[in-house]
């Protein structure tokens, strides 16, 4: 009897590792495999109010409205690099007349999206007088790759995208800006060595650490716990994709930079949730400032109010880039 009992308790086993690591490997290509378009799935459904949404799409139409102006009066041009691990990375540059000094902004999108998404941003940055750089991350828009970085490839990336602005204006002041994955992909940078170029960084709706997201996504999505499915998942993209999910941290990160950071997030982020910002801005041991801004859902901070949220991270950012 104890040996049937040993045998079925063996096979019960057995059974469960396969289904956890089918279930793991499953999870690593839902999450982090190279999407054809935009995997909006991932996030649950918004609750902005009705009236903070009206807002917010109003002005998303308005500012695009100005961007096929605004793109009519500056000089665009398609730059690559080549990554670290051979991938062939593609950004725009856009050179605008109204550049004063030497000041950069490098802007960076969020995940599954591409460089299109952070035209508005651009704009504003450029009419603020600013060159500015704007890349699709590996395995996005026209950057090669199979595996979506979340922000942890992507450091490295964005590390040799501040080097050659460096080799073209070797008196550049550089800062980094980016929405939600691109958010913790600038945080992610920011515990790098940087040359003192880089000024500063603006994360929007950034998360702590790639673990803390997914998550909250393996519960959300496939309603089982965390453990053992995303313990196994995250061995088994540090195999496929070249990182495990325990180490790519952004508050980590955060905690060894040297760079003024401006911390922004909307109050009714029920993706990234807004708990994040708090640990992150808790977490940074530099200058800083946090603007929640009341109403806005996930990466809805600056359509909410435009003029407000740059005056604050223009006003924050008078103090290091001259």
């Amino acid at each position: 009897m104890k040996k049937k009992i040993a045998i079925i308790l063996g096979i019960l086993l057995i059974v469960f590792c396969i289904i956890d690591l089918v279930g793991a490997n499953y999870l690593v290509t839902y999450a982090i495999a190279r999407k054809d378009g935009v995997h909006s799935e991932v996030a649950p459904d918004s609750i902005t109010a009705d009236e903070a949404q009206q807002i917010i799409d109003q002005n998303v139409k308005l500012l695009y409205e100005e961007v096929d102006a605004w793109k009519d009066t500056v000089t665009t041009t398609t730059m690559h690099i080549t990554s670290d691990d051979g991938l062939l990375l593609e950004a725009d540059y856009y050179d605008s007349p109204e550049a004063t000094g030497h000041k950069y902004a490098i802007v960076v999108h969020g995940y599954s999206s591409n460089r299109g998404s952070m035209l508005p941003y651009g704009m504003t940055y450029s009419n603020a007088g600013y060159q500015v750089l704007m890349p699709d991350l590996r395995a996005h828009g026209n950057s090669e790759g199979d595996y979506i970085g979340m922000g942890w490839l992507d450091k490295a990336d964005i590390v040799k995208w501040i080097d050659t602005i460096i080799e073209m204006d070797p008196e550049a002041q550089i800062i980094l800006h980016g929405v939600s994955m691109g958010g913790a992909t600038v945080l992610m940078t920011s515990g790098e060595d940087l040359p003192d170029n880089v000024k500063a960084i603006v994360d929007d709706c950034g998360y702590t650490s790639v673990w803390d997201i997914f998550s909250d996504e393996v519960v959300y999505l496939f309603h089982v716990p965390t453990f053992p499915v995303l313990n196994t998942a995250s061995m088994i993209a540090k195999i496929r994709a070249g990182y495990s999910f325990t180490e790519a941290s952004a508050i980590e990160q955060v905690k060894k930079t040297s760079l003024p950071i401006f911390f922004s997030h909307g109050s009714e982020d029920n993706f990234v949730h807004t708990d994040m910002v708090y640990e992150l801005y808790d977490a940074c041991p530099t200058d800083k400032e946090l603007y929640v801004v009341e109403g806005a859902g996930h990466g809805q901070a600056m359509y909410l109010d435009p003029e407000t949220y740059f005056s604050r991270i223009f006003t924050f950012l008078s103090a290091y880039v001259k």
